[in-house]
């Protein structure tokens, strides 16, 4: 688990993450691998490098385990928030981020042992800025989820990936396959279903912190890719969790966080994020980006499947329409991509998924 994490996306994401992720949620950081002079890769599905040795199949099925787990782990972010008494977006984001720093601590202490430092400090100026506006998705979904429903913020996120592909597009130059293009389309109209149910609903400014973590999502892999950077993602996030300690802190007090409170944010900070990062570290290792992708999908389908079915809040009509909408964009473009990836050999033969 201690190796990196290569370019793909992140959940959250992660989207989440957020995350991730993606995926992300998500959803993992990247690093762009470098390729033959001439080639122009599809910069909506990143390369990955999976292994091949004997033994490869058992390593990637164990590999998509982990990223289903990581995904339902994601996906209960917005649950979670609902079970806390408090609604100071600047109190959860502050415990929330202390309880995952302290598990992230351990992992990397139990990776790295004295090297923990050298490696925190190995994610470089790039890492740092990335780290940076991981920070501001953790606000942005913490945010959301307390001004719209759970549904808006997870339907609304699933856009990374689009963000990143334009981001691309435009600041690195990156090209950006047909189909991508169209999907974008599709999950655009998405997007205006679901505002303009949020507009007599008053969900306007959530619904906009929400789209703040895909912005945060596309920002942070465009210049990871920019700078080529290969960074290792459990110190990134680390990094962001002591930053948003450092920016909440003033902003929470006075802290009213009930004992009850604050074992649910342990939950959210050391099982629903640290430990969703920790396994898709281990699942990027053996799993081709393109399924990444597709399996951190899990967390905007599943995020608001909880609220719903455990606490009968119900995404209402123009989520529903429009999630479902953006949702099927996203899907069908990642498995077009995975498809291709496969017929072009770029990606080891992995049986699709259902």
């Amino acid at each position: 688990m201690g190796r990196r994490l290569r370019a793909g996306r992140t959940s959250a994401m992660c989207y989440h993450f957020g995350v991730t992720p993606a995926p992300r949620a998500g959803v993992g950081v990247c690093r762009p691998v470098r390729r033959a002079h001439g080639a122009r890769p599809d910069p909506a599905v990143p390369a990955s490098n999976p292994i091949s040795a004997p033994g490869a199949a058992t390593a990637r099925s164990r590999a998509v385990a982990f990223m289903v787990v990581a995904g339902v782990c994601w996906s209960t972010g917005g649950y979670l928030v609902r079970q806390v008494s408090i609604s100071d977006a600047w109190e959860i984001v502050f415990w929330r981020s202390a309880f995952m720093s302290i598990f992230v601590t351990v992992v990397l202490a139990a990776l790295h042992g004295r090297r923990m430092p050298a490696a925190i400090r190995g994610i470089g100026w790039p890492g740092l800025a990335a780290a940076s506006l991981l920070t501001a998705s953790f606000f942005f979904f913490i945010a959301s989820l307390t001004r719209t429903t759970v549904a808006n913020t997870f339907f609304l996120m699933s856009v990374s990936p689009f963000l990143a592909a334009l981001a691309g597009r435009f600041v690195l130059r990156e090209p950006v396959p047909a189909r991508t293009w169209v999907a974008m389309a599709i999950a655009f109209g998405g997007v205006l279903v679901m505002f303009g149910g949020s507009l007599d609903a008053g969900r306007l400014l959530g619904n906009l912190l929400a789209l703040g973590v895909s912005c945060a999502y596309a920002a942070q892999i465009t210049i990871l890719r920019a700078y080529h950077a290969d960074v290792d993602l459990l110190p990134m996030v680390l990094v962001a969790g002591l930053v948003s300690i450092g920016v909440a802190a003033p902003l929470a007090l006075p802290f009213e966080a009930t004992a009850r409170d604050l074992g649910v944010l342990a939950v959210m900070g050391s099982l629903q994020l640290g430990a969703g990062c920790l396994l898709a570290t281990a699942a990027a290792r053996h799993l081709p980006a393109t399924q990444l992708g597709l399996l951190a999908l899990l967390e905007p389908i599943l995020g608001p499947v909880w609220v719903w079915v455990l606490m009968g809040e119900s995404p209402g009509t123009a989520a529903l329409v429009g999630g479902t909408i953006v949702l099927g964009a996203v899907i069908a473009n990642e498995a077009l991509g995975a498809f291709r990836a496969r017929g072009a050999g770029s990606a080891a033969p992995i049986p699709p998924l259902g």
